[in-house]
């Protein structure tokens, strides 16, 4: 397979992505942490082929990214009024949450559990390319399983060049912490992996203090 390497400036790369994406095709693509490689969750035939990509374990579920709350109920379902105001509060940007996943989300990209994480991404080039393909993206980290994480489209390239059909070159991501994980499918919310956004800005909002997880 060709990879076509493509400046994400232009609205030709973009136009080329989404096509890509709505044929069932792979995109990498800058978020405001690293570069993602993306599935249309509406196809899990090629959300199966990021796990094949990347050699990711099947047991390890894939997040969504979601270009507003309103795409939300599309792969949520019973979304409590939490989650809309911390939506208020941190998106877009670092905070995932963890959801009751809607039951038309394909067990491939929960690694076949009941709950979906998502969040909006704080970058335009990934959320001008939600929007425009009208669904939200599974993505994971362009990268193979074990390897670095990549900040630029040279380093998707340098891993996953023949594996997908389209980088977009979006320059450098800002990069830094990652998202911090909330679990909000219990009464109590459960704070996953601390993160972008700290735990106490969260328990402002949530009014209380949150439990953290053990591994």
């Amino acid at each position: 397979m060709y990879t076509r390497v493509v400046d994400a400036s232009f609205p030709s790369s973009l136009a080329l992505a989404v096509q890509v994406l709505k044929n069932g095709g792979l995109v990498a693509f800058p978020t405001d942490t690293v570069y993602g490689v993306g599935a249309l969750v509406s196809r899990p035939e090629s959300v199966k082929r990021i796990y094949v990509v990347k050699g990711r374990p099947a047991e390890k579920a894939i997040p969504v990214l979601v270009a507003d709350v309103h795409q939300l109920s599309l792969v949520a379902s019973d979304v409590p009024p939490l989650a809309l105001s911390l939506a208020e509060a941190f998106w877009p940007g670092g905070l995932t949450l963890v959801l009751p996943k809607a039951p038309s989300v394909s067990p491939v990209i929960t690694a076949g559990g009941p709950t979906v994480a998502v969040r909006i991404p704080n970058h335009p080039v990934a959320l001008e390319l939600i929007r425009q393909v009208g669904v939200p993206v599974a993505t994971t980290s362009a990268n193979r399983s074990g390897s670095p994480s990549p900040k630029t489209a040279a380093e998707v390239e340098s891993q996953l060049a023949g594996w997908i059909e389209v980088i977009l070159d979006g320059g450098p991501v800002p990069g830094g912490v990652e998202s911090t994980v909330l679990d909000l499918t219990s009464p109590q919310p459960v704070v996953l992996r601390k993160g972008a956004i700290p735990v106490d800005e969260i328990e402002k909002v949530v009014g209380r203090s949150l439990v953290l997880h053990s591994p």
